[in-house]
């Protein structure tokens, strides 16, 4: 979302908390702490409702980055899951629990020169084989792609070894590459599957 959009959603947030109690002093407190605006501009997102805001800014979000953006749909009922995780339909109960094969926490990534780009950090549970597919979507890339090599890295740091698994594959674009290169480690596990 842009700035203004996320202020919109901030001050609408705000002004429901607020219902009936219209207090200027507090209304002048929450001006200050930027929890309402007087932005003409954001009033103006806001002008035709909520609703119409929250739609109007999905359909932008969509129109400018599709290819960023996953929607986590049901594969047999094709509609949308609660979370981007979620591997049961809330809609037709139908879940896909068994399409994953490994947790993997990634600690870093990299390309050396004329060879795939890797992924590297631990795997959690499960096992990996070449031909599984990395889910990258809880790292914000709408892309499985396929593991084509896996190797073991070691780090040396403070006198201390450390060996590391490391993912390779071909399929990122420069784009998806300088986005994992940027977010370094990632905390949350994410999963491996067996398909796309």
């Amino acid at each position: 979302m842009t700035e203004r959009e996320r202020i919109a959603i901030r001050h609408q947030n705000t002004l429901s908390k607020l219902a009936d109690k219209q207090d200027p002093r507090r209304i002048e407190i929450y001006k200050g702490k930027g929890w309402l605006t007087d932005d003409p501009e954001v009033l103006e997102l806001l002008k035709d409702g909520y609703n119409k805001f929250e739609l109007a800014t999905a359909q932008r979000i969509m129109d400018e980055s599709s290819d960023q953006v996953f929607l986590n749909t049901c594969p047999k009922c094709n509609r949308l899951t609660r979370t981007p995780q979620a591997r049961q339909c809330r809609h037709c109960g139908h879940n896909w629990h068994e399409l994953t094969l490994a947790s993997f926490k990634l600690n870093c990534s990299f390309q050396p020169t004329g060879r795939k780009f890797y992924l590297i950090g631990e795997i959690f549970k499960g096992e990996v084989k070449v031909g599984n597919f990395i889910d990258l979507t809880m790292v914000g890339l709408n892309c499985k792609p396929k593991i084509e090599a896996i190797e073991f890295a070691l780090k040396r740091e403070n006198g201390i070894s450390t060996e590391y698994i490391s993912l390779g594959t071909s399929e990122l674009t420069e784009k998806q590459k300088e986005h994992l290169k940027k977010l370094g480690a990632f905390g949350t596990p994410f999963d491996i599957v067996k398909e796309i």
